[in-house]
């Protein structure tokens, strides 16, 4: 079997592990690792554990490079992008970043910090670690400024590091790095995930924020968007920027440092929107695109919730505009639900439904999709600007499957039209169990089971 096959299979199979089990992998192949081990495909099996890691926020091995991208980890994103991002690290940028770290920019410092931060992992000691990583970061911070400001060295690193953004996010990390340990502070105050960023959480969370506007001013803008990224709920941390700037007005805080989180958020859905928008029928995946119309909506409502969004300024120009686009998509798909739903269940002139000849289990299953994506729809679609066009398409399609479901019963008596009558009789049992609920269809499944005994 080739190399790239059994690649893909095993990342197949650990991507189906339990989060537990996946956890004690990905421990026992990192420590593998620390002790120069070289009988495991290391890089293969955490790629194939990352998804889960990452979904299931499991504690992770202290590591070299882990403990290097400790003061920037929140900004950290894999996200495709088209422009960079202030406030928002690629994570693809991180493995050459680190290479040319330690390999080209200070390779004896760097070789040091490896072998301590190895000695201390394996021997339990991670607060000593940390200790040492702390030591190392404005090292590695200073090398960095110095290397980053010289035109010549970031033409050069362009290539290195894979483009002009790689190089963006080198100044970045170097930026963050140089504040690592009071960032490590406000890391303790903001354990993941924070539930509700409370009133006091806001003011400790402050007390970061002028702690760096007297030491290291450009670095400041970036707490917000820290706390941000370990909140459940991101939008609240809007709050920092009002408390700062005195004011619930976008138009304010927008042109400033502060409207960061504000701008990441916005780009959060634009990226949605796009995809979005790229969504066609019929290779559409119905509770991917629910999820991504459901999180759209989340982020826009509470966004105006938390501050005084206007018409006429920056982010209220976008919100409409965005809103209005994802509204029209999702009103073509409501568009063409109805169709789907005939072509799924046909219908023959002046008797009802017609029962001649199978649809098909394509669009059998085209109807269900369309199904689960109207009913899935309905306590967000007034968010996203359509919820006009869900409720009058939930009702037809309500209409119709009440209808052609007396239909189906009624056929299902007939011994000449049983065949293709059981199979429509199981889709819409499916359908009914969608639109109305598990209750109405488990009535139907008792009708048509007495249709059935009387026929027989």
């Amino acid at each position: 079997m080739p190399v790239v096959d059994r690649t893909g299979l095993l990342k197949a199979f650990l991507g189906g592990l339990p989060g537990q089990v996946a956890a004690r992998l990905a421990m026992a192949v990192e420590v593998d690792r620390l002790m120069d081990g070289r009988g495991l495909p290391h890089e293969d099996i955490l790629s194939g554990l990352r998804p889960i890691l990452r979904r299931e926020h499991f504690d992770r091995t202290l590591t070299p490079l882990r403990l290097f991208c400790q003061p920037f980890q929140d900004l950290l994103s894999c996200a495709p992008r088209r422009a960079k991002q202030k406030g928002c690290i690629a994570r693809g940028s991180l493995v050459p970043v680190w290479n040319w770290v330690s390999q080209s920019l200070i390779p004896g410092e760097a070789n040091a910090y490896v072998k301590d931060i190895k000695a201390l992992v394996l021997a339990h000691k991670n607060d000593e670690a940390m200790t040492r990583a702390a030591q190392f970061w404005p090292l590695a911070s200073a090398a960095m400024a110095a290397a980053l400001k010289d035109p010549n060295t970031r033409k050069v690193l362009q290539k290195t590091l894979g483009g002009s953004m790689a190089v963006e996010d080198a100044d970045e990390m170097a930026l963050l790095l140089a504040a690592g340990e009071i960032i490590e502070k406000l890391a303790a105050l903001l354990p993941k995930p924070v539930p509700v960023f409370s009133e006091t959480l806001l003011w400790d969370v402050r007390s970061v924020y002028d702690a760096l506007i007297e030491t290291q001013p450009d670095v400041a803008p970036y707490v917000a968007v820290i706390a941000m990224n370990r909140l459940s709920r991101p939008w609240e941390a809007l709050r920092l920027p009002m408390m700062i700037s005195r004011k619930n007005d976008e138009t304010l805080i927008a042109k400033t440092d502060m409207g960061l989180v504000g701008e990441i958020l916005f780009d959060r859905m634009d990226t949605l929107k796009n995809s979005i928008q790229a969504t066609r029928h019929p290779l559409f995946d119905a509770e991917l695109l629910m999820e991504e119309v459901r999180t759209f909506a989340d982020l826009s409502s509470h966004i105006v919730k938390e501050i005084e969004l206007k018409r006429e300024g920056e982010w209220g120009k976008r919100l409409l505009g965005e809103r209005v686009m994802i509204g029209k998509v999702m009103e073509g798909f409501m568009d063409r639900a109805p169709k789907e739903f005939n072509a799924a269940q046909p219908m023959a002139k002046g008797t009802g439904g017609d029962f001649s000849r199978h649809p098909g289990a394509e669009r059998h299953e085209m109807a269900k999709r369309y199904a689960r994506l109207v009913a899935g729809c309905r306590d967000f679609a007034a968010a996203a600007s359509f919820a006009a066009k869900q409720k009058a398409t939930y009702e037809d399609l309500c209409t119709a499957l009440k209808r052609y479901n007396e239909d189906v019963v009624r056929a299902l008596r007939d011994p000449a039209r049983a065949e293709v009558a059981n199979a429509q009789f199981e889709l819409c049992a499916d359908l009914t169990a969608i639109l109305f609920s598990d209750e109405e269809a488990a009535m139907l499944r008792r009708r048509g089971k007495a249709a059935q005994a009387a026929a027989a």
